[in-house]
């Protein structure tokens, strides 16, 4: 059939993947928040979140009900969070937040992609003066919405910045870490349709690094998200 339809099947293949570490990481999400919030939506505004975040993904209303069930079973395992925090080759903060059942198997792994690619991983808490964490909503736009008047309005909730991404005809709203439950209740409230939210690491520093060092990072990166302990990554390449 030839190298085209190798190509496809090696890309489909990649795409599958991608969709099935997604919904990984949703699964875990629902855990942690029934843990902590209880397995009814209506009263768990962060489990709630998550649902939406599901949705968006196109993960299926099964999955996310059997995730539910199975968080609330006495089988479950307990996850934890754990963040690491290291460098990159060429100076490269990197920070990974984790989610996992086991730390020992989790640590072990981190360390060896930090290792293998050139970098090292550091103590907890060394990059905080790099990263800021933020709530970040994404919600529809339509005629109603005026972007300047909303971004008014979201102020006093702790909305920071809010502007229209013109490829997704999203609004994106980034505002301050504990502000997430405040923006969450104003946009539900004014009929919002909240197509995802979630907290992000936002680099205060970034660094222009060559293609080839840009290379060098993301061989870094490649391997730490294709661990399925882990949830995110983020770094301050510019």
């Amino acid at each position: 059939m030839g190298r085209a339809f190798e190509f496809r099947k090696a890309r489909k293949f990649k795409r599958w993947g991608q969709m099935a570490k997604t919904f990984t990481k949703i699964g875990k999400d629902i855990v942690l928040a029934v843990k902590a919030g209880g397995p009814d939506p209506t009263s768990n505004s962060r489990l709630r979140a998550i649902i939406q975040n599901a949705k968006a993904a196109n993960m299926p209303k099964d999955n996310v009900e059997r995730a539910i069930k199975r968080a609330t079973s006495k089988d479950q395992e307990d996850y934890k969070e754990i963040v690491y925090e290291g460098y990159a080759m060429h100076g490269v903060a990197v920070l990974v937040e984790t989610t996992t059942d086991n730390t020992n198997r989790t640590v072990a792994n981190v360390r060896s992609y930090f290792n293998k690619t050139g970098g090292s991983l550091g103590t907890s808490g060394m990059l905080d003066f790099i990263f800021d964490r933020k709530s970040v909503f994404k919600i529809a736009k339509t005629d109603a919405i005026d972007v300047e008047e909303l971004e008014l309005e979201l102020i006093d909730y702790g909305a920071e910045e809010i502007f229209l991404d013109l490829e997704t005809n999203q609004v994106n709203i980034y505002g301050e870490f504990t502000a997430f439950g405040a923006i969450q209740k104003f946009l539900e409230e004014n009929g919002h349709e909240i197509l995802g939210a979630d907290f992000e690491r936002i680099p205060n520093d970034t660094k222009e690094l060559t293609d080839e060092q840009m290379a060098d990072v993301d061989k870094l990166i490649e391997k730490l998200e294709e661990d399925d302990d882990v949830q995110n990554v983020y770094h301050n390449m510019k």
